[in-house]
């Protein structure tokens, strides 16, 4: 496996289509066959866990679902996702569209470039 692409779930159902389709849009750009887009269900209680399942049925079959019995919290839910990732590389990434998820484009291209890192991370200045 060569890249994981690892975030939460937890009243996401309004930007789970636009997510999915430009996270999928970034990782064919990068050129990598080989992955996962695993979301990790925090006890979401609005209906996003059922929208993800059929996204993943009709269009989008690399979309793993880890669904964990109660809200945990955010932290913990990136733990368990990234436990469970199989990707050389893991990209962890909020769904809310906050931080659009082209940026996987550059931290791929920054880690490429420098085989000395092991981490490549971004911040928002304001």
């Amino acid at each position: 496996m060569k890249l994981s692409v690892v975030t939460t779930l937890y009243q996401s159902k309004l930007f789970l289509d636009r997510f999915s389709d430009e996270i999928e849009k970034a990782i064919q750009f990068i050129q990598i066959e080989d992955y996962e887009l695993i979301f990790v269900n925090d006890g979401c209680p609005e209906g996003s866990l059922n929208y993800l399942l059929s996204l993943k049925e009709e269009k989008y079959p690399k979309i793993k679902i880890l669904d964990l019995s109660r809200n945990f919290g955010h932290h913990y839910a990136i733990q368990a996702g990234l436990k469970e990732s199989k990707g050389e590389l893991v990209f962890l990434i909020d769904n809310d569209l906050e931080t659009p998820p082209n940026v996987l484009v550059n931290f791929y291209k920054t880690i490429k470039e420098d085989n000395t890192l092991d981490v490549v991370y971004g911040y928002q200045n304001s």
